[in-house]
């Protein structure tokens, strides 16, 4: 076991996923800037935008930078328009 498995940890972050015109899924995670990804399915996309925080949270790491804690509320508002 390396040092990073020894010291690895869960974090918990929210994803949006969007449903693009021409098919597919962009995903993004807003405590991460910058931090996007797509697929072609719903799944996919899921395993990318994972993939693409792993990999963020890891380059956090190299610097010496600590991975951020969300702070986000999701709410879902009805509208009557």
């Amino acid at each position: 076991m390396d040092e990073y498995e020894e010291n690895v940890k869960e974090l918990i972050y929210t994803v949006v996923l969007d449903r693009e015109e021409d098919g597919g899924y962009h995903a993004f995670c807003p405590a991460l800037p910058g931090c996007h990804s797509q697929g072609d399915t719903y799944d996919e996309s899921i395993e990318n935008i994972k993939d693409a925080i792993k990999l963020y949270l890891e380059s956090l790491k190299a610097r010496g930078e600590k991975s951020p804690v969300e702070d986000i509320t999701i709410k879902s508002l009805k509208i009557a328009v």
